[in-house]
């Protein structure tokens, strides 16, 4: 059977989710071929370099523009109809691709690649089953198509909107977002510990950058290290080598013993040496820190579905709302001096076990491309 993923490179989400798929059918079936494609880069460098710079312009300089974007997206208008007409057009440019693959069945994890399937089987150009796997913890608009034959999103909260959307309750399945295993797995932590002199007997607060990075992200940490309580930090920047930079002196002279790391292959390594996670709540950072059971403080949510990933967390006790204008170093107190209600977010943590994600979802394959042989 081969599998053909199409992602997109708008955030780093979209292509992570794809290769946790592909990594676990490489590694627990035989016989299968994977392909992960940008099915962006695929059609027209031009094209991917207009929609990834234009998103990345749009969350981090203009958000609240992104904000209106996105919902005015979400509503069924011109604008929503101007987006499927998008995607429909340059549709065929993906043609090449789908004739040189010659997949089994296709997995999307972005709203452009599943529009632009859809477009191509409502023209009988491919007649393979489409399963869209929507990357956030809210849905949109964007990601409904006609021709999808199953959903695969992050959670059950998702299902009621998605009918009032169109979409048939029975193509939706909440298995959750695919994560690598290694998130699932708690390893050796005092192993890990010694391996990033970490101080097994301290909190340990793991502060992370985004995949755009963020650059408030020292003034929580300016004030996280005033607080009178007893932790350590690490502090992830990513490829923010502009962050990295700016944290290399101020690190020096910290009352609080701080880790300092740039971009890593290690992220769950040590989010697993870790008490508490503060980040951006994009969707796939946010299911990775599920994954490993880490309470989140979230901030700078993007309008949309930032917002969106958010709001599910808090209303699931699974996160606190780092409040612009409310200092950053009290609400973090509060939450390490409120040991009952950490209990309450790690309970609620563990009971959301999406672990068996990959899993679900190759059955879902192989279930859909046994019927479309039929």
């Amino acid at each position: 059977m081969k599998i053909l993923i199409l992602s997109a490179a708008t955030g780093g989400g979209h292509l992570r989710a794809s290769h946790a798929i592909e990594k676990y059918i490489m590694e627990n079936s035989t016989g299968n071929e994977v392909v992960v494609v940008d099915a962006l880069k695929s059609i027209s460098f031009v094209l991917d370099k207009t929609v990834c710079d234009g998103y990345h312009f749009l969350a981090t300089k203009t958000p609240k523009v992104f904000g209106q974007l996105y919902r005015k997206t979400n509503e069924e208008s011109l604008l929503s109809n101007l987006v499927t007409r998008f995607s429909s057009a340059f549709s065929q440019r993906l043609i090449p691709l789908m004739e040189e693959q010659n997949a089994d069945v296709i997995i999307s994890t972005h709203p452009f690649a599943t529009e632009m399937v859809s477009h191509l089987k409502s023209k009988g150009i491919v007649n393979v089953p489409l399963i869209c796997l929507m990357t956030d913890y809210g849905p949109h608009r964007a990601w409904i198509a006609d021709r999808v034959d199953a959903y695969v999103v992050s959670t059950q909260d998702m299902i009621p909107e998605m009918e009032s959307m169109g979409v048939k309750k029975e193509l939706i399945y909440p298995f959750g977002i695919p994560v690598g295993d290694v998130f699932f797995s708690k390893g050796d932590k005092p192993m890990l510990q010694k391996k990033f002199g970490i101080d097994a007997d301290l909190p340990t607060i793991l502060i992370m950058a985004g995949s755009f990075g963020v650059t408030n992200i020292m003034s929580i940490y300016k004030d996280l290290i005033k607080l009178p309580a007893d932790f350590q930090i690490i502090v992830i920047t990513g490829r923010n080598q502009r962050l990295f930079d700016a944290f290399s002196p101020v690190i020096t002279q910290s009352p609080k013993k701080t880790t300092l790391v740039y971009y890593t292959d290690e992220v769950e390594n040590y989010m697993h040496v870790s008490d508490l996670i503060i980040t951006k709540p994009g969707g796939l950072t946010v299911s990775e820190a599920l994954a490993c059971n880490i309470p989140l403080a979230v901030f700078d949510a993007i309008p949309g579905q930032e917002e969106d990933n958010a709001n599910f967390l808090l209303s699931h006790d699974m996160a606190v709302k780092l409040e612009k204008g409310v200092d950053p170093g009290k609400t973090i107190l509060s939450l390490l001096d409120d040991s009952k209600k950490l209990e309450r977010m790690r309970a609620s943590l563990e009971n959301f076990d999406k672990s068996q994600s990959s899993k679900n979802i190759f059955s879902l394959i192989n279930e859909l491309c046994e019927k479309n042989q039929k």
